[in-house]
């Protein structure tokens, strides 16, 4: 997956690697700012009930 990824991506290896950077920089980005907030919602971490009796 990665060979088929790094064979689409245009340019010298140096614009490839500039490529996978900003790509994986919005991909943390849309994790914390939509996808970790939108969970945090649904599940609540206080609700534990490992352990009880």
């Amino acid at each position: 997956m990665y060979a088929a990824l790094w064979r689409v991506l245009p340019g010298p290896w140096w614009v490839r690697v500039v490529i996978l950077l900003v790509l994986a920089a919005a991909i943390v980005y849309a994790l914390f700012f939509f996808v970790f907030p939108w969970v945090s919602a649904i599940i609540d971490p206080q609700d534990v009930t490992v352990g009880g009796q």
